[in-house]
Parts: C-alpha cells; structure tokens; sequence
C-alpha cells in the first residue's frame, strides 16, 4: 500500500503543531516553557500528548507495540480523523455495511464526504462482492463493526481478511465489543495487512465509558498521519491516570466479562420463551437484538415500567427488533419481570 497515494495533499504536506511537550520529554527540575500556573499540582501541567505511558500498558496486555498504538477520546476521535486525512470532501467516498455503528455516517456529512452503504444478508454477513462493487477510484476507507451493532454477530474472519487483500484503500474494523467474542480479534493479522485498521475502547468490557478512551491500532504510517493531525493534548491528565489505574485491574475486567458472557448467554434462553418475542438473535457482544410483535408498543411499556432499552426497529434489517444491553443479574430480573406482566 503506497499510503501517500490514499493521503489528502493538503495532510501529506502539513507542518503539525509543535507543543511545549513534544520538543521536551523527561525530568527537570523547572518548567518554564509551556506558560503553566505554577499551583495546583499535577493538574497545573499539560498532559503527556502521545500518552506514553499508558500505551506501553496496552502494548502489554494486546501484545503489540505501543507504537502500532493511537488513543483518542472514544474510538469516534479515530473515525472522525481517518475521514478527514484521507477524504477529500467532495470527492472521495467511504463504504460501510448496513446495519451498522451510526458514527461512520455522522463523521462522513460533517467532513461532507459521501458515505455508500452496503446491505447485509438476512443473516447479517458480509457480501464481500457487494462490498467491492460499491467502491470506485475515489472510495478511501471501508468501515466494519465486528461484532457489529445493533446486530451484535461477529463477522466471518476470513471475508474481512479477503477484503483487505482486495480493496486497494483502507478497512477499519471497529471491535468495540471484541471482549465479549474471544479469540475473534484481529488484531494478530495486523502485521500482514498495512492497509488494516482496528479500533477497540474502554466503554464496554473495561466498564469505563465515563473517560472517553477509544484505541485505534495499525501500521506506524498510518499512526502517524493520526498523531500528525490530532488535537496536541486530545486525552487529559484525569483520564491517562484513570486508564493507568484500570489497566491494573485486567483480573477484575475478566471477570466482569465472564458474567457478562453468562448473564447473556441466560437472557438469551428466557427470553426466546416469550410469546412476543419472534427471534433473539445470536450475540458476541454485551447486548442481544430481540425480534418482537409489536417492539414500539414493549419498547414505550418499558419506558413506564422505568425500564430503558434500544428501539431499533427503524434501521435496515431490524424491523420490529429492541436492543437491550445486558445489564447486572438484578437489572436482568427486573427487565424479565416486567415482561411477564404481559403474558
């Protein structure tokens, strides 16, 4: 992949902000140089803008290397600047799935870059000859969302893989949710393809949606273009500290995990026995689409009972459907519960 072929002209030719803290790193005794109040230590002090010692915890635990790493606030930091380095607006074109993450849209009419996108089979897989045919000279990026949202199946490994063989720009594969679907990542190819990007968060298994820390992981050159571009001091001082502190507690977030997997795997079974309930689709994620008569009517019958869950059943695909996310066992029963009033 030549990356400068895909790269906007006006990013290639860029000259980045230089911070006080990118031309000097390390201990002294007296800092002078970034026009800092002297009180109110540490928050007094701009935060480390490439947020090293955070990405070398991650580089640990994801067996990569910290500088395959780029952290944004949230995973939609990283989406939103993927289109604006190698979109042109106007001209160049993204190509995602639908039913999808509602993001790629979102971030492709702010930079007004057109956004094609691309049905799902009945089963929710990808139709990697549909995926192709929609892209042209001027399609950059490919967006996929595995396990996707709402649908909350992991897509085929090996469809994702032959589309980055074939696809001469960019595929970002968005693993929000990859926790909960072991062993499914794809993250161990990502030496293989230079044109794959992944993104994955701290919102869902690290139960850490609160302080906005997306994580996007690819080739140097491309981590470096989103580097080049970012805001100087994207994440703040409270959530590198917030993010060290977590990454300690990897046990406990296995854990949560493993309930979580267990607690989805029992509503699952309970509420296929509903009389309304059509289909409960299988999931590899923290939440399960649920195929329902009449899912507005149970969606605004929750809402009274205080309960809130997804209505999906506008989007592509999901008519008549309710996401719900898989809460605590008491959150779980008390959802289950107000469903029986309705037998």
């Amino acid at each position: 992949m030549e990356l400068n072929k895909l790269l906007r002209k006006n990013i290639q030719n860029l000259k980045p902000y230089s911070s006080a803290r990118d031309e000097y790193t390390g201990d002294a005794m007296v800092f002078l140089d970034a026009n800092e109040n002297p009180f109110n230590e540490p928050y007094n002090r701009y935060p480390d803008p490439l947020q090293k010692m955070v990405k070398e915890k991650i580089a640990v635990l994801k067996k990569t290397d910290a500088q395959h790493i780029f952290l944004g606030n949230g995973s939609d930091e990283p989406i939103d600047l993927l289109i604006r380095a190698f979109c042109e607006p106007g001209t160049d074109n993204i190509v995602t799935i639908d039913p999808t993450y509602g993001m790629y849209q979102v971030a492709a009419d702010i930079s007004g870059v057109e956004l094609r996108k691309v049905s799902l089979t009945d089963s929710f897989e990808l139709n990697i000859n549909d995926l192709l045919g929609a892209c042209d000279k001027n399609t950059k990026l490919v967006f996929l969302c595995s396990p996707n949202n709402p649908t909350g199946n992991s897509l085929r490994k090996e469809a994702m893989l032959e589309l980055a063989n074939n696809f001469e720009g960019i595929v970002v594969v968005d693993e929000a949710y990859i926790d909960f679907a072991p062993g499914k990542t794809l993250l161990p190819e990502l030496e293989h393809y230079p044109n794959l990007v992944i993104l994955q968060t701290f919102s869902k298994a690290w139960g850490m949606a609160g302080i906005r820390l997306g994580m996007a992981f690819a080739g140097t050159a491309i981590i470096d273009v989103l580097n080049k571009i970012k805001y100087p001091y994207n994440l703040n001082i409270l959530t590198q500290e917030k993010a060290m502190e977590l990454l300690d507690k990897k046990v406990s977030v296995q854990k949560w995990v493993k309930l979580l997997i267990a607690e989805r795997e029992k509503m699952e079974k309970l509420l296929v026995d509903f009389p309304f309930v059509v289909k409960v689709y299988p999931s590899d994620a923290n939440f399960l689409l649920v195929k329902m008569h009449d899912a507005p009517g149970i969606y605004n019958y929750l809402v009274e009972e205080g309960i809130i869950v997804r209505n999906r059943s506008t989007v592509h695909l999901c008519a008549n459907s309710l996401r719900i996310t898989i809460g605590n066992s008491e959150e779980n029963e008390a959802l289950l519960g107000a469903l029986k009033k309705l037998i």
